[in-house]
């Protein structure tokens, strides 16, 4: 059964290790387009341990407009908490950076860049000789499953075969935490299996710390080594779930008693949430 764990969760980290990823009573704000100040997250603590050579991946998990995006823009650097602060490998978040990459829910390629060239163009802002960039990138379309489609347009492909050019783009310049926002929500459900199963492949081969936020809690248990809830807006959290592991992550796991089992748990803390939720607001 996964574990769950008051505010302010943490793991067990080994002696003189540092985390990954640290948010320290991150508290942030912004304003709607109505010119209202919405209060969108307070006082977050959370620890995301670094595990070189096998990554991982923390998923964000609550009620819609919580603020789990909010907390992604902060760890990019796109936003600027009210107060509090974020670590990466013990070191401050000032601003954007390449040791960050983001995947959003819509597809984000240059329409006028061939596969190819879209995954090379962080490489050639970064100087990268052109030789070396058609390496990297033609190893990195090929890990992610199109490799026959390195000359095609945008235009000429599928919605999934789009997030896998940007996921291979963002996998270019080589970051060490990778940022997901909902990245396969726009996804058919068939497509979505595809995917996340292409997402295990190759970040785990990567090595990279992933945060991914979704709304979909077969997903979270699917792709999670560890389950952070949040609360309605302002956004705190609630519990901290680590994810048992499981001898296969194929497409069939989720149709196993322990998976299920995780799956029924999170459910009841959302369903908790929910009904909590709608009886502070008098429904």
């Amino acid at each position: 059964m996964p574990e769950t764990a008051p505010p302010s969760p943490a793991p067990i980290l080994a002696a003189g290790s540092t985390p990954k990823l640290e948010l320290k009573q991150l508290s942030m704000s912004y304003t709607d387009r109505q010119g209202r100040t919405v209060h969108a997250v307070d006082d977050v603590n959370l620890t995301v341990a670094n595990k070189p050579g096998q990554g991982e991946l923390a998923v964000f998990l609550g009620p819609s407009g919580c603020g789990k995006s909010t907390i992604l823009k902060a760890v990019a650097g796109l936003m600027k908490p009210d107060f509090g602060e974020v670590l990466i490998d013990g070191k401050p978040v000032e601003g954007t950076g390449r040791d960050r990459g983001m995947v959003f829910q819509s597809y984000t390629s240059f329409a006028w860049r061939t596969v190819r060239k879209n995954v090379e163009y962080g490489l050639e802002l970064q100087g990268v000789a052109a030789e070396q960039r058609k390496v990297r990138a033609l190893e990195l379309i090929q890990q992610v499953g199109l490799k026959d489609f390195a000359d095609s347009l945008p235009k000429q492909l599928s919605g999934g075969m789009k997030q896998r050019v940007a996921i291979a783009r963002t996998l270019a310049n080589q970051p060490r935490v990778i940022l997901m926002d909902e990245p396969f929500g726009a996804l058919d459900p068939q497509t979505r299996w595809g995917m996340q199963s292409l997402i295990l492949d190759v970040l785990r081969r990567q090595d990279n710390t992933v945060l991914f936020v979704t709304h979909d809690v077969s997903e979270a248990v699917y792709l999670a080594d560890v389950i952070f809830v949040l609360s309605h807006r302002p956004a705190k959290v609630l519990h901290r779930i680590e994810v048992p592991f499981f001898e296969s992550r194929e497409s069939h796991v989720k149709q196993s008693a322990e998976f299920k089992r995780v799956e029924a748990e999170v459910l009841e803390l959302l369903h908790t949430l929910n009904v909590q939720g709608n009886l502070r607001v008098g429904l």
